[in-house]
């Protein structure tokens, strides 16, 4: 069979979401199960890997959170998507040092790859830690999900307006062996869907993230339910426009997105005020949305390294302070990067969102 064609195995042309699903999460031939894409020897690099001060201040609006709460003696956290464990691993270390806290917790990690799964497990050892495939196990006091770069890796539809009539981009196999993008006519009840959230007025190409929504559904039914939240900070935009945001990474390079099927990572950008739309739909309270400078900055960042500095070398500072501006600085993560808190509770945290 031809290495490509194992990827369209239920027919030969399928929505270009599905598509992305079978390159990233197929159990056998998917990206994400057959390597570690972490790090310097992988494709990628996320902000828990680029400082632990990101995944510190995480763990501080965490705790500030709960006790906020009036410190519920159940207290669950799920990471969701938590990549190889890295933002955990700190999220605990910070969290020990807190011990009513920690003793109130209990963390769930919401994994699809059993091969991310398993590297997880290597990196973490510890009780409070439960890997789960859904949120079913969680009965008990609040929840608050956390979703660093989860959101840009679940694959989107893409769409196109020509003389006002709606097509689906499908994707197909030409000759058996190269892929073409294919457009085949909406039916009603997905622009009746498109038409809620406001997208087909002034756009002629439009991104939806079906299968993201699907996956908020349970997270929003699950806070309605208990209370708590939802943090999420990913790469994205406020205000739709009408462009392509697919890209594809590999060897810490750009890819392009039908190159190297299965060995390279696929990903768009989110598209923030849909995602805020939909909370609000669903009777969540959402913040205003602020950048990932915004955010680190109001949590203290450039204290925390200062800090960290006094006891540091000059290479060292040198290190630190490179690593912190990529997080913070507008032409690097700090502006594509936004924050998203939605939430049920009493009282409102605007802590670092103000």
């Amino acid at each position: 069979m031809n290495l490509i064609s194992k990827y369209f195995s239920e027919s030969k042309k399928i929505p270009i979401d599905k598509f992305i699903s079978n390159a990233l999460y197929n159990k056998d031939y998917g990206y994400y199960s057959k390597k570690n894409p972490f790090g310097k020897n992988g494709d990628f690099i996320t902000s828990p890997g680029i400082s632990s001060l990101f995944s510190e201040l995480v763990a501080i609006w965490v705790i500030s959170l709960w006790e906020q709460m009036g410190k519920p003696k159940n207290f669950n956290i799920v990471e969701l998507g938590p990549g190889n464990g890295e933002m955990c691993k700190t999220l605990i270390r910070v969290f020990k040092k807190f011990p009513i806290f920690f003793d109130s917790i209990s963390i769930f990690l919401y994994e699809k790859s059993k091969t991310l799964e398993n590297l997880q497990k290597n990196n973490l050892n510890n009780q409070k830690i439960k890997w789960v495939k859904n949120f079913n196990k969680i009965e008990k006091g609040p929840v608050i999900f956390l979703g660093n770069e989860f959101f840009d890796a679940i694959p989107i539809k893409q769409f196109k307006k020509i003389n006002n009539i709606l097509y689906e981009q499908y994707v197909g196999l030409e000759n058996n062996s190269k892929i073409k993008v294919f457009l085949k006519k909406a039916d009603l009840k997905t622009i009746n869907e498109l038409k809620k959230y406001d997208l087909l007025k002034h756009h002629t190409f439009i991104e939806y993230p079906k299968q993201g929504l699907a996956e908020l559904d349970q997270i929003v039914s699950k806070i309605n339910k208990l209370n708590g939240g939802l943090l999420l900070i990913d790469y994205g935009f406020l205000e739709q426009e009408s462009k392509n945001t697919l890209q594809s990474v590999k060897n810490h390079k750009s890819n392009m997105v039908f190159d190297n099927i299965g060995n390279a990572d696929i990903t768009s950008h989110v598209n923030f005020s849909l995602i805020k739309n939909y909370l609000k739909k669903k009777k969540l309270k959402v913040h205003n949305i602020v950048t990932q400078g915004f955010f680190l900055k109001k949590m203290g960042i450039m204290n925390r390294a200062e800090a960290a500095a006094k006891n540091m070398n000059f290479k060292e500072k040198s290190d630190l302070y490179f690593r912190v501006q990529r997080l913070v600085s507008p032409k690097q993560m700090g502006d594509l990067f936004k924050c998203l808190f939605a939430f049920k509770l009493k009282k409102k945290n605007s802590l670092g969102f103000k």
